[in-house]
């Protein structure tokens, strides 16, 4: 390769009729240059911070493969094939009034009573992030911003009321200053409930903006509003049993589509809910085909959690409707006993559908057409073609595991993928302005490095 000081001269027919190098000369130096193009790209990527694997084939496809040593392949197309992010979390102690959204009023709620049920992923997402590799703690240079909360959970024990949740929201707010600067843009707050934000009565004025990671997509059947934007906000997956998305620790295994004995299963409550007591009511008359059994979750009757997913996987298809809401965590244990989820959902939303085509590993029936039609389609439907969506549910049921970062698949793999795509290089907000010189001030023109708490919010 020249030197940079080397300049290009004009060609005259005497250097054309007289050339310096042949043809093959230049071939040789076209390839050299190739190659150390080629290999100076593959040195600086390797050098980046977190990469899955692009297979060549999959870099054309859309959708996310698993190898058979399970290696995650992430299709390049909209994503690239590298993480680099940096994310700051939020410490306890830092902000007054954190440890009460965690831990209660009086502090006496164990986190690891919070692990348990549809709320734990408040908790293994904030641990997750505290030992990433893409955690910072210099606010100064990080994307996002992550705020930890097990609102859901302190609630539920008793922790705050919903007035003392709200108030406690607002003071944690008026003491952050790279929130007042975005707007809460770059902020990352988890609701995993099916009651979603709604847990903050004034999410609406407060974090409209922010970034909101939770299983539910719509409460306007409740709420005159949902909370879930499909821009800003990422549908998560719920939090299904450590014991069935462990490989070397799972408390039940699939059984041969021949050995199963019923076509579908329904196992949760009624609940009041149209869809559910239609399904009861067709279990009645169908009952060689349709298992629904009356779940107790407490008493000498309660079903256990072994008994739950042997009842789970001994059909070929499981039913999963709506109940107070919208998600469903049985569409989730069902790919982890091997059994096609068929949703009975009209309003879910589903997490990573970018990558994710979820009609090759499940199926949606409308809740309207619920009745002996539903079991005359999925009873036509051949075992090898269940087999088929079987397979390829196992391939990326890794997406719904909240594992560490050295899995090589993980929900929060995925959850990475898709904070990613929410970085900002430019922050504003209707309190931020910005002079000549770059600087960012308030209303009174105070540079943001001078910003103090308490901060004036909406």
């Amino acid at each position: 390769m020249g030197s940079v000081n080397n300049k290009a001269r004009p060609f005259s027919a005497q250097h054309y009729q007289q050339p310096l190098c042949g043809r093959r000369h230049q071939i040789g130096g076209l390839l050299l240059v190739a190659t150390t193009v080629f290999l100076t790209k593959l040195l600086d990527r390797s050098s980046l911070p977190c990469s899955f694997t692009v297979d060549p084939i999959a870099t054309s496809r859309s959708s996310v493969h698993v190898t058979n040593g399970g290696e995650l392949l992430w299709p390049h197309r909209g994503y690239g094939p590298v993480v680099d992010l940096k994310i700051y979390v939020y410490d306890e102690h830092e902000i007054d009034g954190l440890k009460a959204l965690m831990y209660g009023r009086d502090g006496a709620i164990d986190s690891r009573s919070c692990l348990k049920g549809q709320w734990g992923t408040q908790v293994k997402i904030h641990r997750l992030l505290q030992e990433s590799r893409f955690r910072t703690r210099r606010k100064e240079e990080a994307d996002l911003f992550f705020v930890p909360t097990y609102t859901k959970c302190v609630r539920m024990l008793g922790g705050l009321n919903d007035k003392e949740i709200n108030q406690t929201y607002v003071k944690v707010f008026s003491q952050m200053p790279y929130f007042r600067r975005s707007g809460g843009r770059d902020h990352i707050f988890v609701f995993p409930s099916g009651a979603g934000a709604h847990l903050f009565r004034s999410w609406a004025k407060f974090i409209n903006r922010s970034i909101i990671l939770t299983p539910e997509g719509d409460r306007t059947d409740k709420k005159d509003t949902s909370a879930f934007n499909t821009w800003k906000d990422i549908i998560i997956p719920g939090n299904v049993d450590d014991g069935m998305t462990t490989n070397s620790a799972t408390l039940v295994h699939p059984l041969p589509l021949s050995k199963r004995k019923y076509l579908a299963n329904y196992l949760g409550r009624a609940q009041g809910k149209a869809g559910r007591l239609k399904l009861i009511e067709l279990s009645k008359k169908f009952p060689d085909k349709l298992e629904c059994p009356e779940l107790k979750f407490s008493g000498p009757d309660k079903l256990g959690r072994i008994d739950y997913f042997e009842h789970l996987r001994n059909a070929k298809f499981c039913l999963a409707p709506r109940g107070e809401s919208s998600w469903t965590l049985r569409f989730y244990e069902a790919f982890f006993v091997e059994c096609v989820p068929v949703l009975l959902s009209d309003e879910v939303e589903l997490p990573f559908q970018n990558v994710v085509d979820y009609t090759q590993i499940s199926i949606k029936w409308p809740s309207t057409r619920i009745g002996p039609e539903l079991l005359q389609y999925l009873e036509s439907i051949p075992d090898e073609s269940i087999d088929r969506m079987i397979s390829r549910g196992r391939q990326v049921r890794c997406l719904w595991a909240y594992a560490s970062e050295s899995a090589s698949c993980s929900a929060m793999h995925a959850i990475l993928w898709e904070l990613q795509r929410k970085v900002r290089l430019f922050h504003q907000s209707t309190e931020t302005f910005w002079l000549h010189d770059g600087s960012i001030v308030n209303r009174n023109l105070v540079k943001f490095s001078d910003w103090r708490p308490p901060m004036p919010l909406p």
